[in-house]
């Protein structure tokens, strides 16, 4: 229904009116979108980073992260990932001037069967921030939701108070188990699931409401406000702005420059869908996973397997681009060495 051109003088975009229930997250690595559409938090990874260090703008940050590994010495293989974990920090930090929130930084996709190699690397990147002045608090650091991950995760909170965004999170059972691990926050993928239906089932379209990635946001979002966690839940992946009208009052979403564009357009009144009192209303029963249990139940969701296996290999494809383009623009040893 279009708005008349007086009465939308009156009224704010749904991307403003989104900002009252929920907390709007940018989910790009570059900067200009960031100072457009002002979101509290922004979310990188591999592939959003490789999309923006392509970009003429950024060049200084790459030649940047390729003197830094060249700095430290090493193998070429050694300076590659100095390089890349430099390049991930110096985009976080170029971030952080332009929100008042915090920026997820991802850990090697590649890490994503490997609890104690995530570990690593996540303080890596913390003491990579701290040498840049800026505080743990700022950062989340993104695992993949493998089982190692969340392990790594509860290590991590725990231990070393390094929050954490749990990605790659499709199935129920992920969701159980980082809030039981008490990470910070959770970012289940809505996109990607509905790419899974669409590609395998007979049904080709899906109401925002019957959406099989917004079934599955609103049902870990009740979960977790019936039985009391406070891990953060941030709805993730969107193809439409029909998928983020129907998560409105989810306590984050992170969205794309596209979808943000649309939304700051559109002049509707919006409604929230969730809330903590209709979720702590709902009929669901806690439940605990161990190890054996986690395994059994992510295993029973054949899309989540699908979906989790796919993402890291994806995540891990561009890391290697990434390093490749760092090592393109003069990252290897001098000649005769």
């Amino acid at each position: 229904m279009s708005v008349s051109p007086v009465k939308r003088q009156k009224m704010e975009s749904v991307l403003d009116q989104l900002k009252h229930h929920t907390t709007v997250v940018a989910d790009t690595g570059d900067f200009n979108a960031i100072d457009e559409y002002k979101p509290l938090d922004a979310t990188t990874n591999p592939s959003l980073i490789l999309a923006a260090a392509q970009m003429p703008a950024y060049q200084k940050l790459v030649d940047d992260a390729v003197a830094y590994g060249k700095k430290l010495g090493g193998s070429e293989e050694e300076q590659i990932k100095n390089a890349c974990d430099k390049l991930f920090v110096l985009f976080g930090a170029e971030i952080l001037k332009r929100i008042p929130g915090r920026v997820s930084t991802e850990v090697d996709a590649r890490l994503s069967f490997d609890k104690e190699g995530m570990i690593q690397r996540a303080r890596r990147l913390i003491d990579l921030y701290k040498e840049a002045g800026i505080s743990k608090e700022r950062i989340l650091i993104k695992l993949s939701s493998t089982w190692e991950g969340i392990q790594a995760g509860k290590v991590l909170e725990a231990e070393y108070g390094i929050h954490c965004n749990m990605t790659l999170l499709f199935s129920f059972a992920q969701a159980v188990a980082c809030a039981e691990a008490g990470v910070t926050l959770i970012s289940p993928f809505v996109g990607r699931i509905l790419d899974w239906y669409v590609a395998n089932g007979e049904k080709k379209s899906y109401e925002p409401s019957e959406d099989p990635g917004v079934k599955s946001v609103t049902k870990i979002y009740n979960y977790y406000k019936k039985f009391g966690y406070k891990t953060i839940v941030m709805g993730a992946s969107f193809r439409n702005t029909g998928e983020i009208k129907a998560l409105t009052g989810c306590d984050y979403l992170t969205i794309s420059p596209k979808l943000l564009a649309e939304l700051s357009k559109e002049y509707v009144k919006l409604t929230p869908t969730l809330s903590v009192k209709e979720a702590q209303a709902c009929e669901l029963e806690k439940i605990h996973l161990d190890e054996k249990a986690f395994r059994w139940h992510h295993n029973e969701d054949q899309m989540a397997v699908e979906k989790l296996s796919d993402g890291i290999r994806k995540f891990a494809a561009d890391a290697i681009k990434l390093e490749r383009m760092l090592k393109v623009n003069d990252l290897s040893p001098p000649k005769g060495c």
